[in-house]
């Protein structure tokens, strides 16, 4: 690892337990405008969990305690009760096809991110996967106190252990059973380390590779992450699996290493995707690294993978992600919206 890397590990890693409600709360209430939260959970046919992250988030963080002003749930097209579980919840739900209707809406999860800028308010947003079981409130606390108490950052990254299965709890030896600075040993144990297979196998050989000052991340790929927003609206949007890579690169080519962070909220558990949808993921993260690395005249690419049918295996090609929307301050209904 690089020893700018090593450095920003120790100095910018932290764990949720570092910063308690009451500080973020004073924090908060030092600059309530610059301090406004907006929480955004992407959804598409969660009504197994989007229920009970949205009842957890308003009522330790906006009924016993004021941190979160906003709860967002941005319905990409479920046809299940999605939308309906998350309302009765407490969240307010928005239709991806509501929101900004003269640019259709493409299928992906970065989309979804990028359009929730428009009908959002927050100085700083939080995204927080909608299906994430055995949530806990540091999910959102955690992620969102740095950018309370450190005006240099602009953008923090949820880490965690990501079992596998039913593989029992683990828990990362140098974060969560705090270590000095929160970072000098993030060990984790065979259970932990099955979860995140794109992470390993994909996302984290092409930082070292490609942009090593971001070796440190030891969830690059997370869905969980808060940022002011007067950087997200400067930052393209890959519309699909590729956002988080897209998002953490270009940030850090945007604001500089020191301004990026991680904390340890513990342990995530989720719905886990089986390996063909695994492996369009790791394309689409591929391409959006490989546009950051050239911006030339590329083919529109596409993966082949096998299934077995009656005569054999039978190839399904499918097209690999590679729109992005633009910054959101090039867009005019987001300029008007926030002109003030």
């Amino acid at each position: 690892m690089l020893e700018e890397a090593e450095r920003w590990l120790t100095r910018r890693s932290w764990s949720a337990a570092d910063r308690p409600l009451e500080r973020l709360l004073a924090a908060k209430a030092k600059d309530p405008r610059r301090g406004s939260v907006s929480v955004v959970l992407p959804a598409l046919n969660e009504e197994a969990t989007v229920g009970e992250i949205v009842t957890t988030i308003r009522r330790e963080l906006m009924e016993r305690v004021r941190l979160v002003d906003e709860l967002v749930v941005i319905d990409s097209g479920s046809t299940d009760n999605t939308s309906k579980v998350a309302r009765e919840a407490g969240a307010r739900v928005v239709h991806r096809d509501d929101i900004l209707p003269r640019i259709p809406a493409v299928p992906g999860k970065g989309e979804v991110l990028w359009r929730s800028l428009l009908v959002t308010g927050g100085d700083i947003v939080c995204f927080v996967d909608a299906d994430l079981r055995d949530f806990s409130a540091d999910f959102v606390s955690g992620i969102v106190g740095p950018l309370l108490t450190e005006p240099d950052v602009q953008f923090v990254k949820a880490m965690y252990d990501r079992p596998f299965g039913d593989a029992p709890e683990a828990v990362s030896e140098g974060v969560s059973r705090g270590a000095p600075g929160g970072a000098s040993d993030l060990t984790t144990s065979r259970a932990a380390a099955q979860g995140g297979r794109v992470t390993e196998l994909v996302a984290r050989p092409l930082l070292n590779l490609h942009w090593p000052r971001l070796a440190g991340f030891v969830q690059p790929l997370g869905g969980e992450y808060a940022a002011r927003r007067s950087l997200l609206e400067q930052l393209p949007f890959p519309v699909g699996y590729g956002v988080e890579l897209g998002l953490l690169v270009d940030a850090l080519h945007t604001v500089g290493l020191d301004a990026l962070a991680q904390v340890d909220v513990g342990v995530r558990r989720h719905r886990h995707q089986d390996g063909q949808a695994l492996g369009r993921m790791a394309a689409a993260i591929y391409r959006t690294a490989q546009l950051r690395l050239s911006r030339g005249h590329l083919v529109r690419p596409s993966l082949t993978q096998f299934e077995r049918g009656d005569h054999g295996f039978v190839p399904r090609t499918h097209p690999v992600d590679t729109e992005e929307r633009p910054p959101m301050r090039e867009i005019e209904e987001y300029l008007t919206r926030h002109a003030a």
